[in-house]
């Protein structure tokens, strides 16, 4: 080995560390204090996606992380490229997805002397993380790549923050005084005794509910999910990143869990004598634990023991991987005698569920089916769950009325093929979300439908779709304002207030034609496929700007004005 073989760059032990556990796409905009990496990186053969805006560099490694359940892997520099990443952060948080963030920041020996982009940023984001990580030895950079990657994927998946100040990447080392660490954590513990009580509480139960959410997904509980529901007969509903671990085509799944969705899930919960959690948190979707049954037995199973119990007493709390309970679940109902099987127990139950559903989508169906101008987004968005079809179909959710409007309409058929904020609530994931799901899968379609109000947020991504030529459509829900702010102030201020809420019409269409992309207007329901088929055949990142009705009101605009408690003529909203 020769003097420079025997020596390295601390910026290389950190690339080696990372390409050593499969990353080959990593997010960022280009600084100062992460040049070591940045190289090393980009030696190494690393894709390397430079974005407009740090917060969308990490949306689209937190959309990565959660459409391959492996951490996704976004790099900012110091200072204001580290703050322009909180967002996707506490989004990541709240939505479970693994995410590796690694910021530099000045180095150890200019701390305090007011040096460039200098701040205290652990501190900051700590809070925000699963953990953060701070190395402050070159010679062990390589394991706290390797601790940040464990600790992002093992239990309850999230976000984690390393840390790597510029001197320290700068600095080389012996080869020979560095230490490698690679472990790779299987998280799949079982609980073998809630398991068979679960099988049992069914047995007791005539009217039992299953929802399953994130933790369903993360743990690939997708075939056991399916095998359970139909050994048992029970009806299954499905909620945030669980989507499509069973299609809502399935003739047992009820679809979303939401009660703004059309269906029956809000009869479902007040109805049920057993509720059945699996990796799903008792959270503001269920009125946080109101919406249930009070004399429902419950269920809850998750992989991280401080979820179970949040707002509601739980009968049964299972710690426990989703998909290894379920299959544990799954073997003690084959050991059963034939007599015993619970198949068509729950047989009226699921009928009861399909009677109570029918005049809910039929309502429904009056918006969606509208051929009224302006047009209503109901309409736009059951046009585009018809055309997005195909099982490998993506489409991206993002804005405030626009995200329930999707979410009321989309028909998910296979787990990870509908993404949008969660509960956070976080406007701008849409274009970034989009990128990084096309790269992923560049032979799917992906579509990205997204308000006039959040397209603002992130909207210089289109530069990076046409710069690296990533062929996403995105369609605009433009109903010229902040439609779900609009709304709930009219409920509850009985006006809407013209600064915060009105955009005014903008042909962002035009806009993403001078920059290379293709732009199509909208303004009637009976062009909009036609809009679709030519976005798609363009091969071009395509803007579908839709005129849509700014009356027009979502439930989630509803459901906004009741949160703050806001009295409106001595009426509590």
């Amino acid at each position: 080995m020769t003097d420079s073989q025997a020596r390295v760059q601390a910026g290389a032990l950190a690339a080696e560390a990372l390409v050593e556990r499969g990353v080959d796409h990593v997010f960022f905009i280009a600084g100062g204090h992460t040049y070591p990496l940045h190289d090393a990186l980009d030696r190494a053969g690393v894709r390397m996606l430079s974005t407009r805006h740090e917060q969308a560099a990490v949306f689209m490694a937190e959309a990565w992380g959660r459409m391959t359940r492996k951490p996704g892997v976004a790099m900012v520099t110091a200072g204001p490229g580290f703050t322009n990443a909180l967002t996707p952060v506490a989004n990541a948080r709240l939505a479970n997805s693994p995410l590796l963030l690694i910021a530099g920041v000045v180095g150890l020996g200019a701390c305090e002397k007011l040096d460039l982009q200098d701040m205290v940023q652990c501190a900051v984001i700590n809070p925000m993380v699963k953990k953060s990580f701070i190395c402050q030895k070159a010679e062990r950079v390589h394991e706290f790549v390797d601790m940040a990657w464990r600790t992002c994927i093992s239990g309850r998946p999230g976000p984690v923050y390393l840390e790597l100040p510029i001197d320290i990447l700068n600095t080389e080392v012996d080869r020979a005084s560095v230490k490698k660490t690679n472990t790779v954590p299987e998280a799949r513990v079982v609980d073998m005794g809630g398991a068979r009580r679960l099988v049992e509480m069914l047995e007791e139960s005539r009217k039992p509910v299953i929802i399953a959410g994130s933790g369903a997904y993360y743990s690939g509980a997708g075939r056991e999910l399916a095998g359970f529901i139909e050994r048992t007969g029970a009806p299954v509903f499905t909620s945030t990143q669980g989507r499509g671990v069973i299609s809502d085509t399935h003739p047992l799944c009820f679809q979303s869990s939401l009660l703004i969705r059309p269906g029956c899930a809000g009869y479902a919960n007040m109805n049920a004598d057993l509720v059945v959690l699996l990796g799903n948190r008792i959270s503001l979707y269920y009125g946080c634990g109101a919406l249930f049954n009070p004399a429902a037995k419950m269920v809850q199973a998750d992989i991280e023991p401080e979820e179970i119990g949040r707002n509601h007493t739980v009968d049964l709390p299972v710690v426990s991987d989703i998909r290894e309970l379920l299959r544990e679940c799954n073997r003690l109902l084959d050991e059963r005698k034939p007599g015993a099987q619970l198949k068509g127990r729950f047989a009226p139950w699921v009928e009861e569920l399909r009677e109570k559903e029918v005049p809910i989508k039929n309502l429904a169906k009056l918006q969606s089916e509208s051929d009224a101008l302006p047009m209503h987004p109901a309409r736009l968005l059951r046009e585009i769950d018809e055309f997005m079809n195909r099982d490998d179909d993506i489409v991206i959710a993002d804005g405030g009325d626009t995200q329930i409007w999707a979410g009321i309409s989309r028909t998910v058929r296979t787990e990870g093929h509908y993404l949008e904020s969660g509960i956070y609530g976080c406007l701008g994931v849409g274009i970034p979300y989009a990128i990084a799901a096309k790269m992923l899968y560049p032979g799917k379609r992906v579509l990205n439908v997204i308000g006039d109000g959040s397209v603002g947020f992130n909207f210089m991504e289109f530069d990076t779709a046409i710069r690296k030529k990533i062929p996403v459509v995105v369609v605009i829900n433009n109903d010229r304002g902040w439609g779900m702010i609009r709304h709930s102030q009219r409920i509850k201020l009985g006006r809407s207030i013209e600064e915060g809420t009105e955009l005014g019409l903008i042909e962002y269409h035009r806009t993403v034609e001078t920059m290379g992309g293709k732009g199509i207007l909208v303004e009637k329901p009976a062009d909009i496929r036609p809009a679709l088929e030519e976005a798609f055949a363009s091969g071009r990142p395509t803007c579908v700007n839709v005129l849509t009705d700014p009356a027009a009101m979502s439930p989630g605009a509803m459901a906004l004005a009741m949160v703050s408690g806001y009295k409106v003529d001595g009426l509590k909203m």
